[in-house]
């Protein structure tokens, strides 16, 4: 049920693959190590070169879904990046840092326009993004092609950064963990934890969903379970009673111990809200993953939310910095983190300040971001003191510190308080 990101030609990614490294090139890279180095003349680059004027600011943009359902999910990681720009003082290497977005709307065709738009503004430095792994599907190509890179503060698909994925990746990393890391942990729980043997699933046919609650199966089946169903359902499905039937009535053993259905909002709310009005299921344990990690799902699914589980990354295990930055996340939007990928963004954003600083060439009044270097130094980071871990990138783009947990979902976060207090596994 996996599929190929791209559905192209498969072959080694690795960083450097795909540049043809001349002397121009080198020389240039040389001239990055000292950012205080005269040249009379922009560095040559395969990639090409950013010329940032006196008064020009160093651009970044910020793509992913902000708009619709799954907004909470984008709108958390933007702030991360506005914090991030804000603890810098809103300036980098005494130019202004500019933060422009452009929505992907969790959809790999909203991924496309999105990342063309950002493509053709050969200001753009950097970016942080996509947020769903379905919007990088989509536009990664154009981000690559423009010779930028981004770094994706929540894309978990386990085949963005899959030794084999397409050359078109080169411009690709995320401080997010990968779903092989959460579907295993997610059977662990069920399996060694609940002491559940049998298991149904819910995908929505996004890139995220689909390898995930695959995932989780593969492993499941591995520890034992047995897997009574997978089910797929459309992301704007309002009725679910026919495939939660089918799911009651597909085991001649009854019906499955637990319901796996890692989606998003809208399609997760509704499954939430119906389950227990199918007869046999109104015992089965309910689990969901990051992408129902939002109070809007809590909102959207009702009371049935009370007692089901959430598998995410485990913000108990962040780094002491957290704390602070929790304060001044508070005291700026008025509330808790709305989701659990703001301090991805954090780290992501500030592992292209620190690459932007050692790589860029000032000539008297102007500033100078080689391509290559950018992407080098940022694949070449290593033990990055992050909100989320020491982070450092391998070869295929993978930065994050897989550690997840699992939540309860309490009369507390059902009543309006979010987010849960602390995991409760491992």
């Amino acid at each position: 049920m996996i599929q190929h990101p791209t559905g192209a030609r498969k072959g080694s990614a690795r960083r450097g693959s795909t540049l043809a490294v001349t002397f121009a090139a080198l020389s240039m890279l040389a001239l990055a190590c000292n950012p205080g180095a005269a040249v009379s003349t922009p560095p040559a680059d395969p990639l090409g070169v950013v010329t940032i004027a006196a008064s020009d600011p160093i651009h970044l943009a910020f793509w992913g879904v902000i708009t619709g359902a799954d907004a909470p999910l984008g709108v958390d990681s933007q702030r991360g990046v506005e914090l991030a720009v804000a603890d810098k003082g809103g300036k980098l290497l005494n130019h202004d840092i500019q933060l422009t977005s452009e929505d992907g709307l969790c959809t790999p065709g909203g991924g496309a326009t999105a990342a063309t738009k950002l493509a053709a503004d050969k200001t753009i430095v950097a970016l942080v993004g996509s947020i769903c792994s379905d919007e990088t599907v989509g536009g990664i190509a154009s981000i690559t092609a423009a010779g930028m890179t981004t770094i994706s503060p929540s894309n978990t698909r386990p085949l963005l950064t899959d030794p084999t994925r397409d050359a078109t990746y080169a411009g690709y990393l995320r401080t997010a963990h990968s779903d092989a890391f959460q579907g295993k942990a997610v059977a662990e729980f069920v399996k060694n934890k609940l002491a559940k043997t049998t298991m149904a699933t819910i995908h929505d046919g996004s890139a995220y969903g689909q390898a995930l609650q695959q995932v989780a199966v593969d492993n499941f089946k591995t520890l034992g379970g047995t897997v009574t169903s997978q089910q797929a359902v459309q992301k704007d499905q309002t009725n679910m009673q026919d495939v939660l039937n089918t799911i009651a009535t597909s085991n001649a053993g009854g019906p499955p111990d637990v319901l796996y259905y890692p989606i998003f909002t809208a399609a997760g709310g509704y499954i939430t809200a119906q389950v227990r009005d199918v007869p046999g299921m109104e015992n089965v344990v309910l689990i969901g993953s990051d992408g129902l990690f939002s109070q809007e799902f809590i909102n959207a699914a009702g009371p049935n939310a009370e007692g089901m589980y959430l598998s995410s990354p485990d913000f108990t295990k962040f780094q002491s910095g957290y704390a602070a930055f929790l304060d001044k996340y508070k005291a700026k939007y008025g509330q808790a983190p709305i989701q659990i990928f703001h301090a991805h963004a954090y780290d992501a954003a500030n592992i292209i300040f620190a690459a932007i600083e050692k790589v860029a060439i000032k000539a008297g009044d102007t500033l100078y971001v080689p391509r290559t270097a950018l992407r080098e130094a940022i694949y070449a980071t290593k033990d990055f003191a992050g909100l989320t871990g020491k982070l450092s990138c391998g070869q295929y783009g993978d930065c994050g510190a897989p550690i997840i947990a699992v939540y309860q979902v309490t009369a507390r976060e059902v009543g309006g308080q979010w987010p849960p207090e602390k995991p409760i596994w491992p």
